[in-house]
């Protein structure tokens, strides 16, 4: 009791976090024009961090003896339940319909982790990129390490690469990497801090699967900026976002193999840095063809809330009551 009463008072701890009027007006104006009315209801989800949930992706290299068991009498209840196009029985992630998370694990050198607190959504370009033992892979943007931890409890790539191009965000990497992959498979990844952008160029046609987590105008975080003038910043260089993100997509294609896939991923309701530059890419490589995944969304369709009215090779996750979850964009393409 005296655990939850504690948790319960950090949580309402990080309430105190301001929203940063300049941020929410801005999405005000661009959010209303793109989404409508459901803007309303997604905006009252992004501003109130209490009814947020968070996802417990499980450790297959360091699992607990009852881990399961006290997830199941706490209200949790496995996130993804087949029919699914892909999902491996070693991707183990539980959620809960009541809002507060789970406590987080400590780093400790030389101990494994036996979960990952995560927003669920986050698992959806994983599932998408239908990972299978052997290929080569790459994870582009890597940073924090979530997905390149959950591509690991799907399969054992052949080799795996994890690039960040910012040197604190890669430390932050290898640490997570460090905390949850025992020593063996660790020697399978090689962890970079090259610039996205030239990786195409430096390691053509190398990998089967290619995961573009694309840095992004994060929706969530950027709402509780507490430094105005940053905030202000980053809001006048947003324009400049869609442009990196599809450098980078040019990058990623060029490191793929002709029949490798590719998932294109952001945090952001954005217009501009979802859709569009998917569409800027599908107009302007030849070799690259769309890849449907309507049957994956369809299939989580009761926990996970999408926007309507998208393309079949792409979703987008819109956060509401009891699915807080997201914002996550998810495109698929593949090279001919």
């Amino acid at each position: 009791f005296l655990l939850s009463l504690k948790l319960e008072n950090e949580t309402k701890g990080k309430l105190q976090k301001q929203i940063c009027q300049v941020v929410l007006d801005h999405f005000e104006k661009q959010y209303t024009t793109e989404l409508g009315d459901t803007w309303t209801s997604v905006r009252d989800v992004l501003t109130y961090p209490l009814c947020w949930q968070y996802g417990i992706l499980l450790n297959k290299f360091s699992q607990s003896a009852g881990l399961e068991d006290t997830l199941l009498v706490k209200g949790y209840h496995p996130a993804f339940r087949g029919p699914l196009p892909y999902l491996p029985a070693s991707l183990k992630c539980y959620i809960r319909r009541t809002p507060g998370r789970f406590p987080a694990q400590k780093h400790q050198a030389g101990k494994l982790k036996e979960y990952y607190l995560l927003n669920a959504a986050s698992l959806l370009p994983v599932l998408a990129l239908e990972v299978k033992d052997g290929e080569g892979v790459l994870d582009l943007c890597a940073a924090p390490g979530g997905k390149s931890v959950a591509i690991l409890q799907c399969a054992y790539p052949g080799q795996f690469h994890c690039n960040e191009h910012d040197a604190l965000r890669s430390r932050w990497l290898k640490q997570t990497i460090e905390s949850f992959i025992p020593d063996p498979l660790i020697n399978l990844i090689t962890v970079s801090e090259l610039d996205g952008r030239q990786v195409g160029d430096l390691k053509p046609e190398l990998y089967d699967k290619v995961l573009v987590d694309a840095p992004c105008s994060n929706d969530r975080s950027w709402l509780f900026s507490s430094d105005i003038q940053q905030a202000t910043l980053r809001l006048m260089q947003r324009k400049e976002l869609s442009s990196l993100q599809f450098q980078l997509l040019r990058s990623a294609i060029k490191a793929l193999r002709p029949g490798g896939s590719l998932v294109y991923s952001t945090c952001t309701l954005s217009k501009a840095e979802n859709s569009d530059v998917i569409n800027l890419i599908l107009n302007s490589c030849s070799n690259i063809v769309p890849v449907d995944i309507s049957e994956m969304a369809k299939a989580v369709s009761q926990e996970f809330a999408f926007l309507s009215g998208m393309q079949q090779h792409e979703l987008l996750v819109l956060p509401e009551q009891g699915r807080t979850w997201g914002p996550m964009y998810v495109a698929k393409l593949k090279k001919m």
